[in-house]
């Protein structure tokens, strides 16, 4: 058997580099290109068993190329990586016709394997990108899969069960799902089973005549037959009563429902998706909850992780949340400052995402100035009194204040001679030590922002804001030196 032909397109070199490596140790042949024009030019004439390619390059990106190449080469399967995961991203990259998504930083070791696995499929889904939006934030690995799951699903109408906490967002997916489905120029529906009170349920999930009970003055279509043709969420699912879980079932098995004093039947062509905070599972062994329509529910499920596993999104959908607030007080946007970032970070969230949006609202009116400091927090958050706190050094003496992110020029590092150490390092390391006697936590998640941020304004100042020969010096690649800008809330994370 021939070895696998390669091919990598990215303009990152030490990507390029790092893929080329690993993937030739695995004894398959690989090409690389630094961008989309010198791929297109010799896929004219040949053409990779694999294709690898950057989502975000210059010039023609990474879902173009991928529609240019599968125009020529239908059967190629492509993957598609990129350091800025989003919903959007992932549903475009699957729709678009690519074999995986994959999310920066990757594990090198799989990669051979899912290449693997792409070589072995060569027919994929030739379709276009959607042209719909979602609001869905997050690049950590639980969202990642959240994000996976939806683009697969974007060419389905199967029913889909969403698990998690109260808060996480699973409206959202469930919307989510809908707009990058074939149904997306249908009605989306959504019912809160557990808002509803019990004897109106009935009469408002399917309907009724007029004159069927008291005060039924007309008819009236019931959510079912509003959704036909599109999606039906039902939130809350596991509140749902008993007698209304055998009508729920026998509408998922045939399509058919009767009206609240009706005779004949309606027929309706509904996707559901139902979701839960709820353990189905034991409200079924409970006797709670009907077997067999948790199995008609539970045909895909995608559990929507909480924020405290997420911690790596907050400041992100902080930044989102803040942004949006201010857009519609019609304000300026509020700035955390990162000694709040670390509290929110610590803090245990609840009342996950819908609770930090809820609280960046009240800091856009509440907090008195642009930049928000801990004792602008609400009262969940403050704890009571907030300790002050030993600042970090940034090549500077310490101060009483805490320490803010430098506004000045960026000062000289200057080096001991004797060992070539920073002379910073020795007030670094009394820094730590008076936060860990003062016993403080999570100390790296105020130290590791602004050392970064230092050096990254260091960076760009001796670089005249050239990121490319910034991220040089500072030894990472440009998409590093973007995320990080990006992370760190500098500026909006996009190439020069």
């Amino acid at each position: 058997m021939s070895a696998l032909n390669v091919w990598i397109v990215d303009d990152d070199e030490s990507i390029r580099w790092v893929l080329q490596k690993s993937l030739t140790r695995e004894g398959m042949k690989v090409t690389s290109f630094p961008g989309a024009a010198e791929l297109l030019d010799a896929i004219a004439d040949d053409a990779p068993d694999v294709l690898i390619s950057d989502i975000r390059m210059p010039g023609v990106d990474g879902l173009t190329l991928m529609q240019r190449v599968r125009a020529a080469r239908p059967e190629l399967p492509v993957i598609i990586m990129t350091a800025h995961s989003d919903l959007d991203a992932a549903v475009a990259a699957y729709k678009g016709g690519a074999f995986e998504y994959l999310p920066k930083p990757f594990d090198v070791d799989g990669v051979a394997e899912l290449v693997r696995r792409a070589a072995k499929k060569r027919e994929v889904a030739d379709e276009p990108t959607p042209e719909h939006g979602t609001t869905m934030i997050g690049e950590a690995p639980a969202m990642q899969e959240v994000f996976r799951a939806i683009g697969r699903l974007s060419q389905s109408n199967i029913t889909v069960l969403i698990t998690g906490e109260s808060g996480t967002g699973k409206e959202l997916v469930a919307r989510a799902l809908h707009v990058n489905s074939p149904r997306a120029n249908k009605p989306f529906i959504a019912i809160n089973t557990a808002a509803i009170p019990k004897d109106l349920l009935e009469s408002e999930f399917f309907g009724h005549e007029r004159g069927s009970f008291t005060g039924a003055a007309t008819q009236r279509k019931g959510r079912f037959e509003q959704a036909d043709g599109g999606t039906l969420f039902l939130d809350e699912i596991g509140d749902m009563p008993a007698d209304l879980q055998t009508r729920l079932l026998r509408v998922l098995q045939n399509g058919e429902f009767y009206r609240v004093g009706g005779v004949a039947p309606i027929k309706v062509d509904v996707r559901v998706i139902a979701a839960t905070h709820q353990d189905l599972e034991q409200l079924v062994r409970e006797g709670r909850f009907r077997e067999d329509l948790y199995h008609r529910l539970n045909v895909i499920r995608i559990r929507i992780p909480s924020l405290r596993e997420r911690p790596e999104d907050i400041a992100q959908l902080a930044r989102h949340f803040l942004a949006r607030a201010a857009e519609e007080l019609k304000t300026d946007a509020k700035r955390l400052l990162p000694d709040v970032l670390q509290r929110f970070r610590q803090y245990d969230w609840p009342g996950n995402v819908r609770q930090l949006e809820n609280v960046c609202r009240w800091l856009t009116v509440m907090a008195p100035g642009l930049d928000v400091h801990l004792q602008d927090l609400p009262p969940e958050l403050s704890g009571g009194e907030t300790p002050r706190r030993e600042p970090m050094p940034v090549m500077t003496e310490p101060r009483a204040a805490p320490a803010a992110p430098p506004t000045a020029e960026p000062q000289a590092v200057h080096t001991a001679p004797a060992t070539g150490e920073p002379r910073w390092h020795e007030q670094l390391q009394r820094w730590a030590a008076a936060e860990l006697a003062a016993g403080h936590s999570a100390i790296l998640d105020v130290a590791v922002p602004l050392f970064e941020r230092t050096m990254i304004e260091a960076a760009l100042a001796a670089t005249h804001g050239q990121r490319q020969e910034a991220a040089k010096r500072l030894g990472w690649g440009r998409n590093t030196l973007t995320r990080k800008i990006k992370e760190l809330g500098m500026g909006e994370g996009e190439p020069d």
